[in-house]
């Protein structure tokens, strides 16, 4: 139990605050991915259960992200980049947190089961508790690893956005969460890097604070190349068209370009990291791009303009 869980209330919580539990610019890329994967899927499902899948990714995201935010109430009180969070300056009780949290949750995971499929809704509720516990209170403060590990937490929506429609899983949905298993620490050790004085003042061992820069350099060097391929691998099995290929390995390409500078490179006191918050800018444009070109490719091949 985090110290915060006992802190009192000073000012007035509104809606604004509920809404900032949930992580909103995370989960504006939940939501992209998880309907870029029912977009692709094959087959047909109604826009009504479409909508119902996607809002229950949404608010399954955002109550695992309330459960995040309630568990490291007092860590977030400690980071400047994380101070002015509903917790920390008091706006919202960590209880109530809590509570918002575990209603999203469940809810969401009901949802999904009636009004989609159980699969879907399994899937569901293993991406929560996979993030709000197996990651936030076990992986992120006992092991440099937890983003490798926990970056499964993030590469599920598409997963589920493709079962919604299908029903089952096959290769091509595993390869969509591999992609974004395989993103995730370059993406976040690049952030890393020029916030971690944070994570080093309140004890949370990530890879720079533990291994150093430039263990970190060199791995996010290394999984921008193991990326190229994966990202790669849905045209290589006959899943996509040559449009998505070649806009995977251009995106990749230019991925791992990106990176080498911030592998060489020796940051000194006081530096601005250009290359890095380049490099942590991209990574997002990267996969909006590519699972959006996910989509194209999709969209031409059914009405039969891309082999």
């Amino acid at each position: 139990m985090t110290t915060a869980t006992t802190s009192t209330v000073s000012l007035p919580a509104d809606w604004r605050d509920f809404f900032a539990l949930t992580k909103p610019r995370v989960m504006t890329l939940v939501i992209f991915t998880g309907l870029c994967g029912l977009l692709a899927a094959p087959g047909t499902i109604h826009p009504v259960i479409a909508f119902t899948a996607i809002l229950c990714i949404a608010v399954g995201a955002g109550g695992a992200a309330a459960l995040n935010m309630w568990w490291e109430a007092d860590l977030d009180a400690g980071m400047k980049r994380t101070a002015k969070r509903p917790i920390p300056t008091g706006r919202l009780s960590a209880v109530d947190a809590r509570d918002f949290g575990l209603i999203l949750s469940g809810m969401s995971v009901m949802v999904m089961g009636l009004g989609v499929g159980w699969l879907a809704a399994g899937i569901l509720a293993f991406s929560i508790f996979y993030y709000a516990v197996i990651y936030t209170i076990w992986l992120k403060p006992r092991t440099p690893q937890n983003i490798v590990i926990g970056g499964g937490a993030g590469a599920f929506p598409p997963l589920i956005g493709w079962v919604a429609v299908t029903g089952d899983i096959t290769a091509m949905p595993v390869l969509l969460f591999a992609i974004i298993f395989m993103w995730t620490p370059p993406h976040f050790w690049a952030l890393a890097l020029f916030v971690q004085i944070d994570y080093a003042k309140v004890g949370i061992p990530m890879m720079p604070v533990v291994k150093g820069e430039k263990s970190t350099r060199w791995q996010i060097l290394l999984y921008a190349a193991l990326l190229v391929p994966v990202a790669a691998a849905p045209w290589l099995i006959g899943g996509t068209g040559a449009i998505y290929g070649i806009a995977a390995l251009a995106l990749s390409f230019a991925f791992l370009v990106l990176s080498v500078p911030v592998a060489l490179r020796v940051a000194e006191p006081g530096d601005a990291m250009k290359p890095e918050k380049r490099l942590f800018k991209f990574s997002i444009l990267y996969l909006f791009a590519l699972f959006a070109m996910l989509v194209v490719d999709a969209a031409l091949r059914n009405q039969g303009l891309l082999a």
